[in-house]
């Protein structure tokens, strides 16, 4: 680790299995002196490595036993914090462009354990079953109690069409669930639309890659030349994050050009500055700005997005600026409330760690950091609540930052209540299939653009809102 430490760029996704770790590029300048070596911990440090090297049972490289206290030093700050390898820098690097191998899930810890946060559509992941807020308790033969999300991620990695087997711990199921699994390469089609009814179109954002703010713009000047566009949905639900300058780009389609879309704050001088509906801040380069081909209606339809606690990071840095700027109006859950940057320095031309480094805040100033964005109309899955009676958030993980706005301490855990259907279980329900006739949210979301009633639940209380029949609510 000789020099000063340089920074590749920021990050707004978490971790992932089969889905990218995704970055933005973004020069950073001038850090904080070093400061002074702490001598009795550092001496501390190279006793317990002696002690190791002379009496562990076999012997120990050195290289295992430095990677392995940086390892910890990272894993230890917060979940999103991590040591890069050569494999997980490169397929880091690799990631952005949408297509990679693996199983098609997104992953975080929990309890020492690998957690899916969000499996992505049509992956060998999702049509196996994986769900989000498994635990994955075995890969193959090996326990994943105390593994490093590294070490999972690179077991789950692999050449397609060579098989897996997954050992899932599920709420509310008394035994393990093994599923076998074969990777495939993934290809994630970022943008997707369709006309739901005349003039009012939809486009769905899976994740933020390097191409979704040239596809969007194709996808919604497709729309306009099949017809006039009256309204507009955009769904950001289930989409994990992606990159920074993605989520800029996505925003600046919808809003006034050089509106504040979002801003970070942290320690260093460079971790403090404000992202702008501008092209020198959605664009890489000096291309064409592409948002000139926009259709003029995009910028002054009427607008719904649609929202979830499987929203997280680049998709709420979104939701949040196009709330703020009264662009449009927000239908769903809680969203996952990912709203810290992360830093990619490399340590060399092969390994680097990503750092936490600044958090994120809406136009208005508001954290997203551990609360996520909250909806204008609350909706949940179906009329009878959410398919999941537990869905796992950014103030469940062990060590997550805290939000420095949230004076009450009031983060946004998941408290979800249980559905009230007894005539099946959230397991045995078919999950919902996002855009299609049966998609309740969507259903009200059409009822907003239309000037109809929509269906909205009271909140059981102030961290845990929740949807029965007999709690619906209509709103206009």
């Amino acid at each position: 680790m000789k020099g000063k430490l340089k920074p590749l760029g920021l990050v707004t996704a978490g971790a992932v299995a089969g889905i990218l770790v995704s970055i933005g590029l973004s020069a950073v300048a001038q850090r904080e002196p070093r400061a002074t070596l702490p001598l009795d911990e550092l001496r501390q440090f190279t006793d317990v490595f002696g002690a190791i090297k002379a009496n562990y049972v076999e012997p120990v490289e050195d290289r295992k036993l430095i990677t392995g206290a940086i390892d910890g030093m990272l894993s230890g700050l917060d979940p999103h914090s991590a040591y890069l390898d050569a494999d997980a820098f490169r397929e880091l690097q690799v990631g952005t462009q949408g297509e990679f191998g693996g199983l098609g899930i997104e992953v975080g810890t929990e309890d020492g354990f690998v957690k899916v946060v969000s499996p992505i559509e049509d992956t060998p992941a999702a049509r196996a079953g994986v769900k989000a807020g498994d635990l994955i308790v075995r890969i193959d033969d090996r326990p994943t109690k105390g593994m490093s999300l590294n070490d999972a991620v690179k077991l789950m990695r692999g050449k397609p069409k060579t098989p897996i087997t997954l050992t899932i711990a599920r709420k509310g199921e008394n035994q393990p669930i093994v599923m076998q699994i074969v990777r495939d390469v993934i290809k994630v089609q970022s943008v997707k639309s369709k006309v739901l009814e005349p003039g009012i179109g939809y486009v769905r954002i899976t994740q933020f890659q390097e191409h979704t703010v040239e596809n969007l713009v194709k996808a919604l000047d497709g729309l306009a030349k099949q017809q006039a566009l009256k309204s507009l949905v955009l769904d950001l639900r289930n989409d994990p994050g992606g990159l920074l300058h993605g989520a800029v780009g996505v925003s600046a389609v919808f809003l006034a050009p050089q509106a504040t879309v979002v801003t970070t704050d942290g320690r260093t001088e460079d971790a403090r500055r404000k992202y702008i509906a501008s092209p020198e801040d959605y664009l890489r380069g000096t291309r064409e700005d592409i948002l000139a081909r926009l259709p003029a209606s995009v910028k002054t339809v009427p607008m719904v997005v649609l929202v979830n606690a499987g929203s997280a990071s680049a998709s709420e840095i979104v939701a949040g600026a196009l709330q703020d700027h009264k662009r449009a109006v927000l239908i769903g859950t809680q969203t996952f409330g990912k709203g810290s940057v992360q830093s990619i320095l490399p340590l060399s031309n092969t390994t680097a760690i990503k750092l936490t480094t600044a958090r994120y805040y809406t136009p208005n100033g508001r954290s997203i950091q551990a609360k996520g964005i909250t909806p204008d109309y609350l909706v949940e899955e179906t009329p009878e609540g959410d398919l999941s009676a537990f869905r796992v958030r950014e103030a469940d993980l062990t060590r997550h930052l805290t939000n420095d706005k949230d004076k009450e301490g009031k983060e946004f855990r998941s408290l979800l209540p249980k559905p009230t259907d007894a005539t099946a279980k959230p397991e045995e329900r078919k999950p919902v299939e996002f855009g299609s006739a049966d998609d309740y949210q969507l259903q009200q979301a059409m009822n907003y653009l239309k000037g109809q009633p929509v269906m909205v639940a009271k909140a059981k209380d102030e961290s845990a809102p929740g949807a029965t029949p007999d709690n619906a609510t209509q709103a206009r």
